[in-house]
């Protein structure tokens, strides 16, 4: 007797759901003619393969500990990139507040050397102002708000 399937018919182990009881029967002298019970036996042998290349609890927790102690490394070496990182701005910020504070000493110097010249001169903007005004009233001249 027979049991044949399509063509494409499942396969357990080594054997398929069209292969001939009689024929799997014959490999084995002392068990009767049982397709069920060769099939079992054919993934009794499947999970032991599949058994023998799962990973243990060992292999799980050693793997885990690994992953660990790579991320305390990297999580170390990020910190102490962002150390440098900030010593380097820090300093930058210290050099560019330094050449700005020097750059509005030189401002502030040369307005009190501008306005100590004007001031001893005698002369100051607002008379200045009101002199070329009378000047011009004198001369008969347009004033410079005309122009």
């Amino acid at each position: 007797m027979s049991f044949r399937a399509a063509s494409s018919a499942p396969k357990f182990g080594l054997y398929s759901l069209d292969t001939p009881v009689a024929a799997i029967g014959n490999s084995m002298a002392e068990e009767p003619d049982n397709l069920v019970l060769v099939l079992l036996r054919s993934m009794r042998a499947d999970m032991a393969d599949m058994k023998s290349t799962m990973a243990t609890k060992d292999d799980l927790a050693e793997a885990k500990a690994e992953l660990r102690s790579e991320m305390r490394s990297l999580r170390a070496d990020v910190a102490s990139d962002l150390a440098t990182m900030q010593a380097k701005a820090d300093a930058e910020h210290r050099r560019t507040r330094k050449e700005v504070g020097e750059q509005v000493a030189g401002l502030r110097q040369a307005v009190v050397e501008y306005h100590a010249a004007v001031v001893g001169h005698g002369v100051l903007i607002g008379e200045l102002d009101e002199r070329v005004r009378r000047v011009e009233r004198h001369l008969d001249l347009p004033t410079a708000d005309a122009h």
